[in-house]
């Protein structure tokens, strides 16, 4: 499936309707380059679930945990990983273990570690728009 958005708000939008499409666990690989869009959807998506606070791309801490009402969601961002095995220091496992919907950014630095996506979004920039093409595939 490929969308067509043409801003922030249509791309946070969109995550807001993910809310209602995605199962209550599920891990979502988000592909796309530095300010393609990738924490707008999420943030679209933990709005819809009730969110009030800030959401913010986890680039520094690995993950943010956002606990909404009955939904754990974790969104990870693996963009300053040096290697895949630092995951095993953070416990990745244990989060995938959990009745959880997870968002990762930037998988493919941490593709050993990881298991198979059940959804793969890919945001790309074309000239002023977001294309987002969504799909069922692993890394």
């Amino acid at each position: 499936m490929t969308i067509v958005l043409s801003s922030e708000q249509e791309t946070e939008a969109y995550g807001a309707q993910l809310w209602q499409q995605l199962p209550g666990q599920c891990i979502v690989f988000l592909n796309g380059t530095l300010g393609a869009g990738k924490t707008t959807l999420v943030r679209g998506f933990l709005r819809a679930g009730g969110h009030k606070g800030a959401v913010k791309s986890p680039t520094y801490t690995l993950v943010e945990e956002y606990q909404l009402p009955n939904q754990l969601i974790y969104h990870f961002d693996f963009y300053r990983l040096k290697d895949p095995e630092e995951l095993e220091w953070i416990g990745i496992q244990d989060y995938f273990a959990q009745k959880s919907i997870c968002f990762i950014e930037w998988p493919e630095m941490g593709k050993a570690m990881l298991p198979d996506a059940d959804i793969v979004i890919h945001i790309s920039v074309k000239e002023q728009y977001r294309v987002l093409e969504m799909g069922i595939a692993t890394l």
